[in-house]
């Protein structure tokens, strides 16, 4: 399969920062319209794959395409395809939710309407507050709206439900679950054991900056003789998820 079939083709990303090696030799191969999960402990190279797939830094060695796109030389092109959202949101504090998606969506040709954006992250009583005013679990799914503004082909999760409720984690899934019927291709970095095998259709497991095991949920949990993926998790790493590598 070719890179321009492919909805993310990364070949032997490199990435290091001074002495420290982040990401060795990274490739991963996305399928168009495929839910495809990350995990890691803290320090896996997880947020430095996902940065380097979007754009926002730029590999040692190695390279990127996104549905056939460079997204470092081709930016522009790559934007109009790609949403991100990342752990670290850095929006203005004092526009509303409605503002914020008005800004965003200006940016796009063909934009969802802010009535969609709010009714799929459970934000509709939110439209009028201010970013700053917002709980950490709505600023969460705010940064998720806007990713979706664009009508993205491709979407970059990271640490999708991290803050939220029971509830609005569930809704949250069921956003993904849309996305995937509508052929949108979503790349989810997780540590939420349980999301991940309802949610990726594969999944790739970092270890030291490397990709330790590769396959869907199931192969993963039978590989590693365990009952879950949670226990698996812990078998392949020897470390529970959310600990520090």
């Amino acid at each position: 399969m070719s890179s321009t079939d492919l909805a993310i083709d990364a070949v032997g990303l490199c990435k290091r920062y001074r002495h420290t090696t982040a990401v060795e030799d990274v490739s991963l191969a996305v399928e168009r319209g495929e839910v495809f999960g990350i995990l890691g402990t803290n320090g896996a190279g997880k947020t430095t794959t996902v940065e380097m797939i979007a754009g926002l830094r730029r590999p040692d060695h190695g390279q990127v395409r996104v549905l056939g796109l460079d997204p470092v030389r081709e930016r522009a092109k790559v934007r109009q395809i790609l949403g991100v959202q990342l752990q670290e949101a850095s929006l203005h504090n004092a526009l509303t939710v409605t503002e914020l998606l008005a800004l965003y969506a200006s940016l796009y040709p063909r934009p969802f309407t802010a009535e969609d954006l709010l009714e799929r992250v459970g934000l509709t009583d939110q439209q009028g507050v201010r970013f700053e005013n917002l709980s950490g679990g709505q600023q969460q799914r705010l940064s998720i709206a806007l990713a979706l503004v664009g009508r993205p082909r491709v979407v970059i999760l990271d640490e999708l439900t991290t803050g939220l409720d029971p509830r609005a984690r569930r809704q949250m899934w069921k956003t993904i679950a849309s996305l995937r019927t509508e052929g949108v291709t979503v790349l989810l970095v997780s540590h939420a054991m349980e999301e991940v095998e309802e949610l990726c259709d594969r999944v790739a497991l970092l270890e030291s900056g490397r990709v330790s095991a590769l396959g869907t949920p199931r192969e993963l949990t039978e590989a590693a003789g365990a009952a879950t993926l949670d226990e698996a998790f812990v078998t392949l790493t020897g470390s529970e998820p959310g600990e520090d590598s």
